[in-house]
C-alpha cells in the first residue's frame, strides 16, 4: 500500500509503486498532466519574455543547435606530411591552414630575431603577465560552451567542396584524374550487368550524364559474353572517357561501377532508393543541355577523390541556358545525388527572403526567389571499392569494411 506522507512529484518518477493497476494508471495520469502543465506554463512564459525582448529569442536560437553526429564528427590525429592517405578521415582544409599557419609563423620568428630584442622581451612579458592574471580570475559561467559548441568538429552540410585543395600525394597516386592538361569533353559508355533487365534505368542515366550512349551487354547463349575488361579496351579504342555499368538484383539497380579510362581507377558504388523521375511530384522534363555540377561534403583524401571522379563524368563547361544542376551531397558516407531545373522569380508576400550561412538576410536579393523542380532520377550512392587499374585483379586502392562503421562519429568522405 502507497505512504501517505510521499507524494508523487510532478517532473520526477514515482517514488512509490503501488500493486493496485487503477492506482497506478490514475498516478500516472496525474503526473503526466503536471508534467505538461509545468513546460506548457514555461513555453508562455518565455514567450512573453521573448516578446518584450527580442535579442533573448535570437540568443536562444542561437544556442539550440542541434548536437547531429554530423557535428560530433571525430578526424584522424596524423602528422601533417602523412595525412594525405585513403584508409585516413583527415579533414583537408584544416591540414592546408595549419601547414599556412606553421609557415607563417616560421616567418614571424625570422622578422623577430632580425628586429631589436628589447621589443620582442617586452611583448613576451607582457603576454604572460596577462596569460597569468587571466588564469587567477574565476571563469564566468555564463560564458562556458554549451555541449553544441564543445563539440569536436561543428561542421555545415553545405559546405562546397574545394577541389583545389587536392594533396599533391594523392595526385601523383591517380594521374589520369588530377591531370594538369585541360579536362577532354566526356564521353560516357554505359552498359549493364549479364541477364539484366534494367533497359529503361540505363537509358535514364544516358539523359543524367552529357554525352552517354547505352549499349545492351548481349546475354544469348550462342553469343560472346563481353567483359568489363573488353569492354573497357572497346572504349578505349573509340575515345570513350568512362564506362558505367548498372548492376541490378531482383529487377532493381543495386550498384553503379565507373571505369575511368583507359587505365582506371575503377569505382565501385551501392545504390539504395531509386526513384524515376515520373513517380516524384511534381516532376519535370530534363533537356540535353549540359547541367551544372554541385559538390558538397567532400572533405577526406578519399572523398576529393570521389568528387574528381563525378568532376570528370559531367563537362567543365555548363550550358546556363537550360537552368539545370546535378547536386551530389555526401552525408554520413552517403551521396545524395538529385538534378533539379531552376528558375528565378519574384519573391511573395507569404515568403521570406534568402538567408546566409550566418542566418542574416542576403542583400542584393531582398525581392527574388529561387523555384526548383526536380527532374529525376533521384538515388543514393555508398562507395564501397576502389580497384586500382580495372576489376579486383588489378589491386584495391580502398575497400570498406563492416567494423568501419562501429564508430558513428567518425565517416570516411
Amino acid at each position: 500500500m502507497a505512504s501517505k506522507k510521499f507524494k508523487p512529484s510532478p517532473k520526477a518518477s514515482l517514488p512509490f509503486k503501488t500493486a493496485n493497476k487503477e492506482k497506478r494508471q490514475k498516478l500516472h495520469v496525474t503526473q503526466k498532466k503536471a508534467r505538461d502543465s509545468i513546460k506548457r506554463d514555461e513555453r508562455f512564459r518565455r514567450r512573453r519574455e521573448e516578446d518584450k525582448d527580442p535579442l533573448l529569442r535570437e540568443e536562444r536560437i542561437k544556442q539550440n543547435i542541434p548536437l547531429t553526429l554530423e557535428r560530433k564528427r571525430v578526424w584522424d590525429e596524423v602528422d601533417r606530411d602523412t595525412g594525405d592517405g585513403l584508409g585516413l578521415s583527415v579533414d583537408i582544409e584544416r591540414l592546408k591552414r595549419q601547414r599556412l599557419k606553421e609557415e607563417e609563423g616560421h616567418k614571424g620568428a625570422h622578422t623577430v630575431n632580425d628586429g631589436s630584442e628589447e621589443d620582442g622581451d617586452s611583448m613576451i612579458d607582457s603576454a604572460s603577465e596577462n596569460e597569468v592574471e587571466e588564469e587567477d580570475k574565476p571563469r564566468d559561467k555564463s560564458k562556458t560552451r554549451s555541449a553544441t559548441e564543445r563539440a569536436t568538429s561543428p561542421v555545415h552540410s553545405t559546405t562546397s567542396t574545394n577541389l583545389d585543395l587536392t594533396p599533391e600525394a594523392l595526385a601523383a597516386r591517380f594521374p589520369t584524374l588530377f591531370s594538369t592538361e585541360k579536362s577532354p569533353t566526356p564521353k560516357i559508355l554505359i552498359t549493364t550487368s549479364i541477364n539484366s533487365n534494367l533497359h529503361n534505368e540505363a537509358k535514364l542515366l544516358t539523359t543524367l550524364f552529357p554525352h552517354s550512349v547505352y549499349i545492351p551487354r548481349s546475354s544469348h547463349r550462342y553469343s560472346h559474353k563481353f567483359s568489363v575488361r573488353e569492354i573497357s579496351s572497346f572504349a578505349s579504342n573509340r575515345k570513350y572517357t568512362a564506362v558505367v555499368v548498372l548492376k541490378e538484383d531482383q529487377k532493381k539497380p543495386t550498384g553503379l561501377t565507373f571505369v575511368h579510362l583507359p587505365q582506371g581507377p575503377t569505382f565501385h558504388f551501392s545504390i539504395s532508393n531509386w526513384v524515376e523521375g515520373k513517380k516524384l511530384p511534381g516532376h519535370g522534363n530534363p533537356t540535353d543541355h549540359s547541367p551544372e555540377l554541385i559538390l558538397n561534403n567532400f572533405r577526406t583524401p578519399l572523398g576529393l577523390l570521389t568528387a574528381h571522379l563525378f568532376r570528370t563524368m559531367f563537362p567543365p563547361q555548363p550550358e546556363l541556358l537550360g537552368r539545370q544542376v546535378v547536386t551530389l551531397h555526401n552525408q554520413r558516407d552517403y551521396i545524395f545525388l538529385r538534378r533539379h531545373r531552376y528558375v528565378f522569380r519574384e519573391k511573395r508576400l507569404t515568403e521570406k527572403s534568402v538567408v546566409g550561412p550566418d542566418g542574416k538576410e542576403v542583400k542584393g536579393v531582398e525581392g527574388i526567389r529561387a523555384g526548383l523542380q526536380e527532374l529525376g532520377p533521384r538515388f543514393t550512392l555508398k562507395l564501397r571499392r576502389i580497384d586500382k587499374g580495372i576489376q579486383r585483379p588489378s589491386g584495391q586502392e580502398w575497400e570498406w569494411q563492416g567494423g568501419m562503421e562501429k564508430q558513428r562519429t567518425k565517416f570516411q568522405l
